[in-house]
């Protein structure tokens, strides 16, 4: 596939530099011009681009890796074709700088057993989220495994990934198997298929080569490899290196029994497993999961219930405790006495207060009846829609009607929140219960402020109910400086009343140093200026005296400040218009032409066997491109 570097993929992704090449796709560091972010593009090899089914295989990457999130996966952000340049499918993917566990053991040889709990740990909190939802990675290496700058852990490449429910995993022309056999288990050796095992046991390959240093088997070709996964055992770690504890050995093997009904059914129990051996190994250590776990829902009806009785029994501890403190302690004395005497209530009075105490509460009941008689209890309605209310209400022989609208963050929009008179209260038959519905979760849109000043935009922000938060500035090619240039949270998006926003305002146009690159090489001007983020336009032209693939002229040559994002224009040399013609005879037409050609000449052949005659004759000055014709007798 011809080198794409210098490229505008989508009209959105300018491709850097070429950071990886296989044989299914080639992968470029590049930019993402509309978000001004350093992106990762997987591009598929031209020859492949017109076959169906390793397109379809191709998007289903997309879709399957674009299903996960993880911070241990590397994030799926974009698939298309590309139909502005060279045509395409590529595959839009996070960037990560650094370098893969490969390299790590290229470098270090074997790990410690801690080491390995570190590195391994967060392959299986990514394979576990994986599994969890029915995808398989079926090319779990060393080389899909990155190891960030700043030390994180994450798996690429889920190219080979497939949901469980989707065929087989062989090509269909070929019949193939995917994957690289030394971590290939046996079942898709033999039969073509994969499950969540067969990733266990490429996990338990690599687990073997962290710890001893190298991989169970080798052999001379491929093949050979995989019939010794098929029919050998790997052996046990210790039988190797017993320093490794047994329970660590034990979990290798049993990672990579030939059987997959013996191995650990998923990633998570794999991880539980390992978990367990490492606090055995360090008690004082406990490693905690990666993984976030949503926390429990909470009834909140439940939860007002029992407020409200905890309040009520809390009440009556309170009204007796102040009726047992406030009640007075007396100490009897003979005087008292006398005086008790004295004041002592005749039985006639206390018998009338009884009875006015009886009628008095006799007379309340009695109002309370008259007052209420013929009146209706109204049901409770909190949660119904109006028509399931005024179903329920219809029987009763009562009407609804809404007398407020208000928004409402627990309660969906439509449904009855409150009712006036609430739910056991009275009201006279053929009344009208007042109901107050919510108008569902209030969001307000946060509006396009680009090209205004930050003073203008924070008063539309505050109009809104919205609060302005931080003002942060940045480079901008086409914005002038003091100008905003966009939010955060984006345009468009719906967010809750006095939410904070944040304004992005405008730098202007980043000015640089622009260095002269005539007589250097044309792709180290092509890469370093494009990484400057200039406009870059290359011509290429013959020079006798410039070595090809150096810069033969450069448009502004050189600038102490020049506008980032200007048009440079280079001419690179396509080396001497002119070439001599060698000596070929003797050869036969294969070799010639060979030779011919690499000079930038075209070849006519006559008759078979060796050359005898060179025409235009042996070292004369021709132009590339001019016809030699060759006699062979």
């Amino acid at each position: 596939m011809s080198d794409l570097t210098g490229e505008l993929i989508d009209n959105r992704y300018l491709l850097q530099r070429q950071i990886a090449s296989g044989g299914m796709a080639t992968i470029y560091a590049g930019l993402d011009t509309r978000l001004d972010r350093p992106v990762a593009v997987k591009i598929m090899h031209a020859h492949l681009a017109n076959d169906e089914a390793f397109v379809s295989r191709f998007i289903k990457e997309a879709k399957a890796t674009a299903a996960l999130s993880h911070p241990n996966i590397v994030s799926i952000q974009d698939q298309g074709w590309n139909e502005g340049g060279p045509p395409a499918v590529f595959l839009v993917m996070e960037l990560v700088e650094g370098s893969t566990l490969r390299d790590y053991l290229n470098e270090k040889g074997s790990v410690t057993v801690e080491q390995t709990f570190q590195l391994i740990t967060p392959v299986l909190s990514a394979l576990s989220a994986a599994h969890r939802i029915g995808i398989i990675h079926r090319d779990i290496k060393p080389e899909n495994i990155l190891i960030s700058k700043d030390g994180r852990i994450k798996v690429a490449d889920f190219g080979l990934a497939r949901n469980i429910t989707m065929g087989q995993t062989m090509t269909a022309e070929s019949s193939v198997v995917l994957g690289s056999v030394s971590y290939l288990s046996p079942e898709q050796v033999q039969r073509g298929i994969a499950d969540a095992r067969s990733d266990i046991y490429a996990v338990g390959i690599v687990l073997f080569e962290m710890l001893t240093g190298s991989k169970p088997y080798s052999g001379e070709t491929p093949i050979q490899i995989a019939y010794r996964h098929v029919n050998d055992r790997i052996p046990n770690i210790q039988t190797i290196k017993n320093e490794i504890p047994a329970s660590m050995a034990e979990l290798v093997y049993e990672a990579t029994a030939p059987n997959p009904d013996q191995r650990p059914k998923n990633a998570e129990e794999l991880l539980n497993k390992l978990r367990e051996i490492q606090a055995q190994i360090d008690p004082r250590r406990r490693q905690m999961s990666l993984e976030l776990d949503l926390p429990p829902i909470v009834n909140k009806k439940n939860i007002r219930g029992k407020v409200s009785v905890t309040s009520a029994l809390g009440g009556i501890k309170e009204k007796t405790s102040q009726l047992i403190s406030t009640k007075p302690i007396n100490v009897s004395k003979p005087e008292d006495s006398i005086r008790t005497k004295k004041r002592k209530v005749s039985r006639r009075v206390r018998r009338n207060r009884i009875i006015a105490l009886f009628l008095l509460i006799a007379l309340i009941f009695g109002s309370y009846q008259i007052l209420n008689a013929g009146k209706i209890s109204v049901p409770s309605l909190v949660g119904m829609s109006q028509g399931e209310a005024k179903s329920d209400l219809k029987d009763l022989g009562l009407n609804i009607q809404v007398v407020e609208e208000v928004f409402s963050e627990d309660v969906a929009k439509g449904k009855i929140i409150a009712t006036k008179p609430g739910g056991g209260g009275k009201i006279s038959p053929a009344g009208t219960v007042g109901l107050i519905v919510s108008k569902g979760q209030e969001r307000i849109i946060v509006p396009t402020l680009n090209g205004l000043t930050p003073d203008v935009a924070s008063g539309k922000i505050s109009d809104l109910g919205l609060s302005v938060g931080q003002i942060n500035e940045s480079f901008d090619m086409k914005v002038a400086a003091g100008f905003v240039i966009g939010t955060d949270p984006k345009n468009g998006s719906e967010v809750r009343r006095k939410s904070i926003v944040n304004l992005v305002v405008s730098k202007g146009v980043e000015q640089l140093a622009l260095s002269s690159y005539v007589g250097k090489g044309g792709e180290q001007a092509l890469s370093e200026l494009n990484d400057l983020g200039f406009d870059v336009n290359v011509k290429y032209n013959f020079s006798d005296s410039i070595f090809k693939g150096q810069v033969i002229a450069q448009s502004p040559e050189k600038s102490d400040l020049i506008s980032k994002g200007s048009k440079i224009e280079l001419v690179i040399s396509k080396g001497s218009e002119f070439v001599f013609v060698p000596n070929v005879l003797g050869k036969n037409k294969n070799d010639a032409s060979v030779d011919l050609e690499n000079l930038g000449l075209k070849v006519s052949a006559k008759g078979s066997g060796k050359v005898n005659n060179v025409s235009p004759a042996i070292g004369s000055k021709v132009k590339q491109g001019t016809v030699i014709t060759i006699t062979l007798r």
